[in-house]
Order: structure tokens, then C-alpha cells, then sequence
């Protein structure tokens, strides 16, 4: 019998994360897209690469400290995962500089242009030299070091520039210095509506302005990365607010993991920083284009430069949501999805504004993971509870790099009169989910809302996303029950009709997995998801495969299965795709189950499967089911944006057949918004339904 936990069937986590990585950044290589367009795949590879270090290869470094020898069916440790990140990045960072000035030098011919100083004319050299004096003298701050003089505290992904130093009347003597400049200050200073020049260009041409009676021998820029992880021992906290805010606090403390340098650096200048800094040798990166280029974002951005970039989509209002008539009514009539960012996000929104003014209200309770800013959602809610609705919220303060912004909500919140829970100790809840109860002619009405993606309309227009409205009673009453499970004690409570982590969704999975095995040959499944790490869930895809099963995944990012091994996985194909919107849906389809289509909030990981608080939801109504099924079809017959993953790991762009280009973003713009035009013709079964809904009335 074949051995499912052989290392050699798996791939490791985090490579797996890089190479979704290396997916981005090749996105910013494709010259058919605009300019300004692939710049922003750079911002968003780099960002994406920060958190990477901070959480992924920080958690290494400790795993490694503490001498854990193992940590993944693959069987990599984590010093050989430290290694080969190492090695891949290194070996990546020659791309990344190509493409960067490849584009820039493709911007130039477009009259926008990014340079340093130096490259600058007399005029604006000297206008440059004003910005200086006027904007960035007062607050850029010069620091001596030496034996009076400490090395400062350095927050997480500070950027600066260090300072070799001689004294004009006696150049014998080297001293070392820094200028720390602040987040606050634009990353690139725009002189006009053409011309940026790099912030560190800048203050090193004034570097003497800075230190008068110095001359500077040499300037090195760098910025740190340090471990961003919050480790808050639940246990202990008798408030876990206040915890959680020390929690903050430390992170602008946690151990150096990466510095980012300019090339060629002075020797001594770099002796002098990791001196004090102590990074590891290899995780030292040189590079001769900016440093933190996660800040493009402010030139993609500039709007006398939209043409160089994608037409936004406008998201539609349409049936059932677009008619005239109260939302109640709406879902009251029958059971709805929205897909987003096709459709808009404001009939979500409405939901919770309308029951906040209605005097019929009762009840507002909500989860909220990940929210905007100036949320009109939870401006809705604190309205809701300042107007005597019982208003109940599980606020997830642990969501990663948003803690502080649900520190602020939940206290805003509290304020209103609002109930608001942190959660279960021991698990993040990350379900997404909406209860209103409304009271008419003496009966209880309730209003459901169920969704893959956070309650956050910022990203709703850039995240592929469903959101799911129903009164359906079985689900109005597992609700009640999931609420009470949050707000009370009661650890061991199941859901009769949704299904619940961490007790409740792995098994459902694995049974549905299992009921398509008795079907063999006949058997079909699709998993649409973020990630696929769960063994469990792995090694029972496999058992399908063997027996027959045809399986597609669809996996934006980590997937540590591996398709196409001889007798293991042979029937199992996996794509990721990736392209103007970030694919954030989990839909998971099993012909044979009754219903045989779920939405979810949990990917296929142990984390959302084991150790967080997620619900997966079926779609009974029959017109939904095909719609989402409908739009796994034209996802798997992409091929414009749909990469397939190989049995050696590499990941390779599609091919198109018959040179026709399926684009599922696009075609779903345009479908969403009842455009029936047959700009593709496709013959793969895959998506045929959905291409004829294209042709029907053309």
C-alpha cells in the first residue's frame, strides 16, 4: 500500500508561498498590461515579501532557536527552509531589479519619471533644494553615535540612511552617524505632475546641512525588518485589551530579521550597522533600486497618469438588490449571492444601516475581522446601539497588522453601548457573519448575511468574494446558536445545518471527499481556496485520485499538494490564478453530495480548520449552486490568467488553445454587468455553460 506521508508527495509551505510570490512579480513583466499597472504588482510583490519576513521566516528563526527539527509533512527543517528562502530570494532580486527599471525606463518614454537627485536638471535640482529646506529640514532628524550618543531604537521596516563622518578641520578622525526619516514623509517627492525624485537622494545631497562641520565620506540607505508576531498568553489576561495594546508595543520591538541595503556599500559603513543590528550575514539584501518600493502605490496613483492603468471596474446594483424596495423584503423573497467585485458591496452595507434606523429592530450581531478605517458599517452599528438595538459584535482583535484599528472600533463600539466579545480564548474567529432580528406583528423576522470576505467595502472592490443573504430557518437557527457560542460558555455546542470549525468542517470535507471515492471514475471535485496545506485533507485527495476521482483545484497561493505523480495523483490539476483582482473565495463542490455546493470562510489549512472559529455554509437553491458552479467552469477554463502548478513545482502560464483568450475577470465584468457579447467562443467544456449565457441573445 502506497506510504501518503512520504515527504517527497509534499510541497513546503513556504516555498510554496514565494513561488505565489514570483506570480505577482511576473505580472509586472507583462508588457501587454499598463505601465502604472505593473508597477503595482512591484508594490504588492514587495509588500507582500515584508510580511513574509516578519511573520513566516521570523517564526523560523524561532522554530530554529529552539531546535525543532521538523515542522511540515515535507520534512524540511527550518534551517534547510531558511536556506532555500534564502538561496530563492537571492536568486529572485535579480528579476525584481530588471523588471523595475525596465519599467522605469518605459515611464520615461510616457514623460513620468522616478530618479535620484543627481539625475535631476538645474531647475529641479533647485526646486528640490527649496522641498528640502521648507518641508524635510524640520523633521528629518540627525543622529550622532558614540559613547555619549546611543544607537536609537529602530520601529519595524524604519528606513533611514547611515553616515560615515570626518570632522572638515581634522579628517583623520571617522564618525558615525544616521538620519532616520519619518513614515510620515512621502517615500518619493513628486516636484511636478512628471517628476519624482527618491526621499534619500534628497537628504543625502544635504547631508552637510544636516551635520554642519562634517563632511560625509559616505551614505549607506537600509531599512530593518523585525519579527512582527504576537504571541498574548489568553490565559493570563485579565483584560485583553490592555494586552493586547502591550502586545503592539513590543512588536515595534521584536528581533531584527532583514535589512534591506543600497548596493555597494562603504565596508565600514555596513561593520558599523550590524554591529548594533546583529542580522545574520544572509539575510543582508544589496539592491541598486529603491529600497521599500511597497510605496509605488503613491505613484500609481497619480492621476494625470490614469491612462497607464487598468479602467477601474464599476461595481453593479443588480436584481434582486437593484429594485426599489426595502432589503428586508428582498431577502424575505428569496435566498440571493452577490460576487464580488462584480456586484457592489453596498447591499451589505444597506442590510446593517437599514436595521440600525429601523424602529422595528431588535437585534444587530455581527463578526468583524477586518474593517476600513471610517467603516459606514460600524458607524451603522454604534448609531444602531446609540438608538437602543441590542447591538452584539465579536471584534477579532488578534487579525494580524489590523489589531489597532479593531482596538479603536471595538472601543468606539463599547462607548455606544454595544456588546462586544474578543473571541473565544485559544482561537481566532474569522467566520463572517450577520444576524438581524426584526419583530413584526408580534413574530421575530430574521436576515442572514454569510460571506468568504471580510465586512470591509475597501477591499470588496478589489477581492473575489461571495456574499450570501438568506432567512432560511435552519440557518436563522444555527446562527442564534453560533452567537451564543460567542457571547456565552459553551465549548461543545455543533451546528445542526452550517457546519463549524475547528470541530465540525474538516470532518465535513473529508466526509464529502470520501462519499466521491465510492463513486470512483464518476466521482468530481472542485476546491476553490486561498491556500491548501491541511495533510489530512491532502492525503484524502490523493486516496480520490488513486481511485479514479477527476479533481481540480483552484489555489490562489500555498498549495503543498503535488499533482500529476505517477498512481498518486494523476487525476488532480491545480491552477492559481492571478490578475487584476486577488481571488479570495472558497467554494467547494462535490458532484455526488446533496447539496453538493458550500461557500466558506476557511481555507484548507490547520489553522482555519483546527484552530479558529470558521463556518462553511451549503447553497441549496438551485439558481445560486449553478451560478457559483457556473463560475468554477470559467475559472478552470481560464488561460489567460491561470498558471498550472507541475509535479516538479514550478508553476507554467496556461497555454491557449486555439488561440482563444478566456480572461475570467474580464469575462465576469462583463457578464455581471449584462453585457452579452461573445468576445470569446469557448469550446472547452469547462465554462461552456457559462460562455453560452454570453451568446444567447448576441
Amino acid at each position: 500500500m502506497t506510504n501518503l506521508n512520504n515527504p517527497k508527495y509534499y510541497i513546503n509551505r513556504e516555498l510554496s508561498w514565494l513561488k505565489f510570490n514570483s506570480r505577482v512579480l511576473a505580472q509586472a513583466t507583462f508588457e501587454h498590461l499598463p505601465l502604472l499597472e505593473r508597477l503595482k504588482f512591484l508594490a504588492i510583490y514587495a509588500t507582500n515579501l515584508d510580511e513574509f519576513y516578519m511573520i513566516r521566516v521570523a517564526g523560523l528563526k524561532q522554530l530554529f532557536s529552539a531546535r525543532i527539527v521538523e515542522s511540515g509533512p515535507d520534512r524540511l527543517t527550518p534551517l534547510q527552509q531558511l536556506r532555500e528562502i534564502r538561496n530563492y530570494l537571492n536568486n529572485e532580486k535579480k528579476q525584481l531589479i530588471v523588471t523595475y527599471k525596465n519599467i522605469i525606463k518605459e515611464l520615461e518614454k510616457e514623460n513620468l519619471f522616478i530618479q535620484k537627485y543627481n539625475e535631476l536638471d538645474e531647475k529641479l535640482q533647485k526646486q528640490a533644494d527649496e522641498y528640502f529646506i521648507e518641508h524635510l529640514f524640520p523633521i528629518v532628524i540627525p543622529i550622532a553615535v558614540d559613547s555619549t550618543h546611543p544607537f536609537p531604537h529602530l520601529n519595524n521596516l524604519s528606513f533611514a540612511l547611515a553616515v560615515k563622518l570626518t570632522e572638515e578641520e581634522n579628517q583623520n578622525e571617522t564618525k558615525f552617524g544616521m538620519v532616520r526619516i519619518s513614515r510620515m514623509l512621502p517615500r518619493f517627492i513628486q516636484l511636478d505632475d512628471n517628476h519624482y525624485i527618491t526621499i534619500e537622494s534628497l537628504v543625502e545631497k544635504h547631508i552637510q546641512n544636516l551635520f554642519p562641520g562634517f563632511i560625509a565620506q559616505s551614505v549607506l540607505s537600509f531599512r530593518v525588518t523585525r519579527n512582527a508576531d504576537i504571541v498574548i498568553e489568553e490565559e493570563e489576561a485579565d483584560d485583553f485589551m490592555e494586552i493586547l495594546e502591550q502586545g503592539l508595543k513590543l512588536r515595534k520591538k521584536g528581533a531584527f530579521v532583514r535589512l534591506e541595503i543600497s548596493s555597494n556599500p562603504d565596508s565600514e559603513i555596513l561593520e558599523f550597522l550590524n554591529s548594533h543590528l546583529k542580522i545574520f550575514p544572509r539575510d543582508i539584501y544589496r539592491y541598486d533600486i529603491p529600497l521599500n518600493l511597497g510605496t509605488l502605490w503613491q505613484i500609481v496613483g497619480n492621476q494625470h497618469f490614469a491612462h497607464l492603468t487598468i479602467e477601474p471596474n464599476k461595481p453593479k446594483m443588480l436584481p434582486p438588490f437593484e429594485e426599489n424596495r426595502s432589503i428586508f423584503d428582498t431577502i424575505e423573497k428569496g435566498e440571493a449571492i452577490l460576487v464580488h467585485p462584480y456586484e457592489s458591496f453596498e447591499p451589505v452595507t444597506r442590510l446593517i444601516q437599514s436595521a440600525a434606523k429601523d424602529p422595528k429592530t431588535l437585534s444587530i450581531r455581527m463578526t468583524l475581522y477586518r474593517v476600513e478605517k471610517n467603516s459606514p458599517i460600524v458607524a451603522a452599528l454604534i448609531d444602531a446601539a446609540n438608538n437602543g438595538i441590542q447591538v452584539t459584535v465579536m471584534v477579532e482583535l488578534k487579525a494580524r497588522f489590523d489589531e489597532e484599528n479593531n482596538l479603536v472600533w471595538a472601543k468606539s463600539l463599547e462607548k455606544a453601548g454595544a456588546h462586544v466579545v474578543y473571541g473565544i480564548s485559544g482561537f481566532k474567529v474569522h467566520a463572517k457573519i450577520t444576524q438581524v432580528i426584526r419583530k413584526i406583528d408580534n413574530k421575530l423576522k430574521f436576515y442572514i448575511h454569510l460571506a468568504t470576505g471580510n465586512y470591509n467595502g475597501a477591499t470588496a472592490k478589489i477581492y473575489s468574494d461571495i456574499s450570501f443573504f438568506t432567512s432560511r430557518s435552519e440557518i436563522v437557527t444555527d446562527s442564534t446558536t453560533f452567537f451564543h457560542i460567542l457571547t456565552g460558555f459553551a465549548k461543545k455546542q455543533r451546528l445542526k445545518y452550517l457546519s463549524m470549525s475547528p470541530t465540525q468542517i474538516k470532518p465535513k470535507l473529508l466526509g464529502m471527499i470520501n462519499n466521491e471515492i465510492s463513486f470512483k471514475e464518476k466521482g468530481r471535485i472542485i476546491l476553490k481556496a486561498n491556500s491548501l496545506v491541511d495533510q489530512d485533507i491532502i492525503k484524502a485527495l490523493y486516496k480520490a485520485s488513486i481511485e479514479g476521482v477527476k479533481i481540480d483545484l483552484i489555489i490562489r497561493g500555498i498549495c503543498c499538494l503535488k499533482p500529476n505523480i505517477k498512481n498518486i495523483s494523476e487525476n488532480i490539476n491545480v491552477i492559481s490564478i492571478v490578475g487584476k483582482y486577488l481571488e479570495h473565495a472558497r467554494i467547494y463542490y462535490f458532484e455526488h453530495s446533496t447539496p453538493n455546493i458550500y461557500i466558506s470562510s476557511a481555507d484548507l489549512m490547520p489553522r482555519n480548520l483546527e484552530r479558529r472559529l470558521e463556518l462553511m455554509s451549503p447553497i441549496e437553491d438551485i439558481k445560486l449552486s449553478h451560478t457559483l458552479k457556473e463560475i468554477l467552469d470559467l475559472q478552470l477554463a481560464d488561460n489567460e490568467l491561470s498558471w498550472e502548478l507541475q509535479e516538479d513545482e514550478r508553476y507554467i502560464k496556461k497555454e491557449k488553445k486555439d488561440n482563444q483568450p478566456i480572461n475570467s475577470h474580464e469575462i465576469l465584468e462583463n457578464y455581471i454587468n449584462k453585457i452579452y457579447k461573445s468576445f470569446y467562443k469557448v469550446r472547452t467544456k469547462r465554462g461552456a455553460n457559462l460562455a453560452r449565457k454570453f451568446l444567447k441573445e448576441n
